[in-house]
């Protein structure tokens, strides 16, 4: 929920600097009313700890916060204005207060503390929402005849909410580690920000069609077998998953190798589901801007077209994704030098074997990939570019 930035609480004059700002991002309702429905108001005070006490201008006040500013941190969260209703809790006002306190102590600018309240306010809000259309939907079945939904979801949320609470800040405590671990490991400080990294989409081949003959539901398991599948063997094998956008997924390595396992181990299990389409990928290496969990550039822009271009059950990447495979030797720079290594290593075991002594060579490299060059192609935006054909060399790993 959020503020008007226009309004009073109970007769009393909001201070100067509680003046109309305009929103940059859109339009702001100041129509939206808060729930009056009884058992919504429990399961709000049940989840909140708390009941409602304070109009928005009386929250902002008690907080030491400008109406201004209490606005824009609700809205970055994504809560809709109410006016002046009733509606805001004490942990409204304490959240208010931690934000403005950040600001106050230099720790955060205040552009900064609106994109922490607006990243928290996106991420969680998705995962509100997955968790009633998911989960408890599928929990609150009435047990037995005559039961409502209704008589089984305060109960139900009453049991959950503490432990659901605990197994967030885990997680999210866990992701926070890995991702400062990964920061700090930067080459430099302008890394730090703008990092390179390899970036793939994988995509449904055929989505569309599909969309047309599939009923909601069909349509519905299939894409979350996707990307259930996509998240387990990114996160198995060493990347990150970035998001999912229904028939496409899109995912982010530190390196170039473990980016090339990922995209063949989607392709490889995924063409043993006999449900599920073929799958493409795309993907590129190089600098990459990282915001708000998401990836922008053109090295992102790249792996997208190339996905496009891809066939079906392949993977393509770009050359400085085939250079990086082959500087750190995951890859040969050519299949003719890999033949001509295996052919050397061949010989000299021949010669060795014939005089009757062991030599201690160096082992043949073990290639784990093979790359293919590709027609050169004009790509819209980015110029002519050379896609390669990822292929793996040997036994796939586990």
């Amino acid at each position: 929920m959020t503020v008007d930035d226009t309004g009073s609480g109970e007769g009393t004059d909001p201070p100067a600097e509680a003046s109309v700002h305009p929103t940059p991002h859109h339009e702001v309702d100041h129509t939206a009313e808060p729930t009056d429905d009884p058992l919504a108001i429990r399961l709000e005070q049940l989840i909140l700890g708390a009941d409602r006490r304070y109009t928005p201008f009386q929250a902002a006040r008690t907080a030491g916060v400008s109406m201004d500013l209490a606005s824009r941190f609700w809205r970055a969260m994504g809560f809709a204005d109410i006016g002046q209703a009733k509606a805001l809790t004490e942990a409204d006002v304490l959240a208010l207060r931690r934000l403005a306190g950040l600001v106050e102590a230099g720790l955060l600018s205040e552009p900064m503390a609106i994109q922490v309240a607006r990243s928290t306010g996106q991420t969680t809000a998705r995962l509100a929402e997955w968790q009633i259309d998911s989960f408890l939907e599928g929990l609150t079945e009435p047990p037995e005849p005559g039961m409502t939904r209704t008589e089984v979801t305060y109960p139900l949320v009453e049991l959950l909410l503490p432990e659901l609470q605990e197994f967030l800040v885990y997680v999210w405590r866990r992701q926070l580690a890995a991702a400062t671990g990964r920061v700090v490991q930067a080459a430099d400080d302008e890394e730090m920000v703008d990092r390179r990294l390899a970036v793939g989409f994988a995509d449904l081949v055929g989505f569309t069609r599909l969309t047309r003959r599939l009923e909601e539901e069909e349509l519905g398991e299939l894409v979350e077998a996707f990307e259930t599948t996509a998240a387990d063997l990114v996160a198995a094998h060493g990347g990150r998953l970035i998001k999912t956008l229904g028939d496409e997924v899109l995912f982010a390595a530190d390196d170039a190798g473990t980016a090339g396992e990922i995209a063949l181990r989607l392709v490889e299990v995924m063409a043993q589901d006999t449900t599920m389409p073929a799958l493409r990928v795309g993907m590129a290496f190089g600098t990459v801007t990282t915001r708000m969990g998401d990836v922008f550039g053109t090295t992102v822009n790249l792996a997208s077209r190339l996905t496009s271009i891809a066939p079906k059950d392949a993977v393509l990447v770009d050359g400085a994704f085939a250079q990086e495979l082959t500087r750190t030797g995951d890859a040969p720079v050519s299949e003719a030098q890999a033949a001509e290594e295996a052919a050397a290593a061949a010989e000299r075991a021949r010669l060795a074997e014939k005089e009757g002594r062991q030599d201690e060579e160096p082992p043949l490299p073990t290639y784990r990939f093979g790359l293919q060059p590709m027609w050169q192609r004009p790509v819209r935006g980015l110029g002519v570019v050379e896609p390669w054909l990822l292929a793996r060399r040997g036994k796939p790993s586990s």
